[in-house]
C-alpha cells in the first residue's frame, strides 16, 4: 500500500483520535467545574469569564493539533505542551491539568508511530521540552492557588515526570510488540520463500536427471537400432538371413527400450519394488556387452576380479566386480559403459570396442571402455565420441561429481577414444583376523 493510501484511509482515524481526546479534555474540564462548584478544594475560572473563554481557546488549539502528529510529531509535540504553561498563565490555575490528556496522547503516538529503530532516543529533545512545558504549567498553576514556589516546583517535576515515564514505557512496549509481530510474519514469508526456491531447485535437479535417464536409454538403444536398420539394408538383397536376424534384433532392441522407458515412468508415478532388482550394475555390464555384441558390434570384456586377478572373461557369471562400490556409483559406471558403447557405435562404426572392469585397485574400481579407430573414417565429419555436441558426456560428468568417481575422455594414441571412470570404492568395517586368513569376506 502507497504512502498516499496509508493517508486517504488513516485521516479518519486521526481525526476520531483528536475528536476522543477533546471530548475527554471537555469532561475533565466539566468535572473540574462541578468540583469547583461543590466548594471542594479544586480552583479553576469560572464559567464566562475572559479566563474560562481563554483556556477553552487553547484546549481546542491543542485537541485539533493532534490531526498533525503523524506527520510533524516533534512540531505537534512542542505546541502541544505549550498548552499547559499557557493555560497557567491565562488564570486557569487546576484547568492546568486537563492539558496533560493531549500530551500524552500525542507523546505515545509519536514512539509508536516513528520511522526509526530508536524513538524515545531520536526525540530526547522534544521531550525535554515537553517536559519543561510541563513542569513550568505546573508550577505556574500551583503558585497561582497559593502553594509555596518551591513544592510547586517539586511537584510540578514529579507529575511531569510520572507522566511521561508511564506513557513512554507503554508506547514503547506496544511498539516493542508489534515490530515483533512484523519480524514473526516476515520470518515466516522468509521460510515461505526459502521453502519454493529449494522446491523449485529440486525440481530443476529431477528434470535434469529424468532428462539424463532418457538420454542415456534411448541414446543406447536407438544407436543399436540404427546400426542394425544400416545392416538390414545392405544384406536385404545378398543375405536374407542375416537381414532377418537383424530385424530380430531391431525387435528386440525397440522392446529393451519400450521397457526401460516404461519402468522410468513407473518409477515417475509410484514406488516400483521391481526397480531394485534392474540390472544396472557393474555386475550387469555383462549382459549389456552381451546385448551390444548381438547387434554386430565387436566388443570383448574382461572383469579383473579384486580377489584372485584373473579376467573372467565377458560369458564369466561368477564373482562381482561392484560388491565394494555403491549402487549410484554402479549405476553411473553402467550409464558411462552404455553412452560410451552408444558413441563407439555412432562415431566409429565397424571400430573393435574393448570393455574393462578392474576391481584389483585398493581404493577403486576402474571401468575403461576404448575403441579402436574405425576401419574407414565416417562419411560426416571426422570428430570424437565427445565432440557430437550431444549430452552424452555432460551426463557422464555429472554422474561422476555425484558419486565422487573420476572421469577421463579423451582419444587414445592410436586413434580411437577411450573413456574411463574411477569408482571410489566404500570403506569395509574391521575383519576377524582368521576370516582374513581364510578368505571370508
Amino acid at each position: 500500500m502507497s504512502q498516499l493510501e496509508h493517508a486517504r484511509h488513516g485521516r479518519p482515524g486521526r481525526a476520531a483520535a483528536a475528536v476522543a481526546v477533546g471530548c475527554a479534555t471537555a469532561a475533565l474540564l466539566a468535572l473540574l467545574l462541578a468540583g469547583v462548584a461543590e466548594e471542594s478544594t479544586a480552583s479553576a475560572p469560572a464559567a464566562g469569564t475572559t479566563a474560562w473563554w481563554a483556556t477553552a481557546v487553547v484546549l481546542l488549539a491543542q485537541c485539533s493539533a493532534l490531526l498533525r502528529v503523524w506527520s510533524r510529531p516533534r512540531t505537534v509535540l512542542v505546541v502541544v505542551a505549550l498548552a499547559a504553561p499557557l493555560v497557567a498563565l491565562v488564570g486557569g490555575e487546576d484547568a492546568t491539568s486537563t492539558t496533560s490528556l493531549a500530551i500524552v496522547t500525542a507523546v505515545a503516538i509519536a514512539v509508536v508511530s516513528a520511522r526509526t529503530d530508536r524513538p524515545v532516543a531520536a526525540l530526547t529533545p522534544t521531550l525535554a521540552v515537553v517536559a519543561a512545558a510541563m513542569v513550568a504549567g505546573g508550577a505556574v498553576a500551583a503558585t497561582g492557588s497559593g502553594t509555596p514556589p518551591g513544592e510547586a516546583l517539586l511537584a510540578a517535576v514529579a507529575q511531569a515526570v510520572g507522566t511521561l515515564g508511564l506513557v513512554l514505557l507503554a508506547a514503547s512496549w506496544v511498539r516493542a510488540t508489534r515490530e515483533t509481530r512484523r519480524a514473526v510474519s516476515a520470518r515466516r514469508e522468509a521460510q515461505a520463500r526459502e521453502q519454493d526456491a529449494l522446491l523449485a531447485a529440486a525440481v530443476a535437479r529431477e528434470r535434469t536427471d529424468m532428462a539424463r535417464e532418457l538420454h542415456d536409454i534411448a541414446a543406447h538403444h536407438l544407436s543399436g537400432i540404427a546400426v542394425l536398420a544400416g545392416a538390414v539394408e545392405r544384406q536385404i538383397d545378398t543375405d536374407p538371413d542375416g537381414a532377418k536376424q537383424a530385424v530380430r534384433l531391431v525387435r528386440r532392441q525397440s522392446t529393451t527400450v519400450l521397457r526401460d522407458l516404461r519402468s522410468l515412468v513407473g518409477l515417475l508415478r509410484e514406488h516400483d519394488p521391481a526397480a531394485a532388482t534392474r540390472p544396472e550394475t557393474l555386475r550387469g555390464v555383462r549382459d549389456l556387452v552381451a546385448q551390444v555384441a548381438a547387434t554386430g558390434v565387436d566388443v570383448d570384456l574382461a572383469v579383473l576380479e579384486a580377489d584372485d586377478g584373473a579376467d573372467s572373461g565377458a560369458g564369466d557369471g561368477a564373482g562381482d566386480p561392484g560388491r565394494d562400490v555403491g549402487p549410484l556409483a554402479q549405476l553411473a559406471a553402467y550409464r558411462a559403459v552404455q553412452e560410451a558403447l552408444a558413441n563407439a557405435a555412432r562415431h566409429a562404426p565397424g571400430a573393435r570396442c574393448h570393455v574393462t572392469v578392474d576391481a584389483r585397485p585398493a581404493e577403486s574400481v576402474v571401468v575403461t571402455v576404448r575403441n579402436e579407430p574405425p576401419p574407414r573414417p565416417p562419411a560426416g565429419p571426422a570428430d570424437g565420441p565427445g565432440d557430437g555436441g550431444g549430452f552424452g558426456l555432460i551426463g557422464m560428468r555429472e554422474r561422476a561429481q555425484l558419486t565422487n568417481a573420476a572421469l577421463e575422455t579423451g582419444p587414445t594414441d592410436d586413434g580411437g577414444w577411450a573413456v574411463t571412470m574411477r569408482l571410489p570404492k566404500e570403506p569395509q568395517g574391521p575383519q576377524d583376523p582368521q576370516e582374513k586368513e581364510a578368505g571370508t569376506p
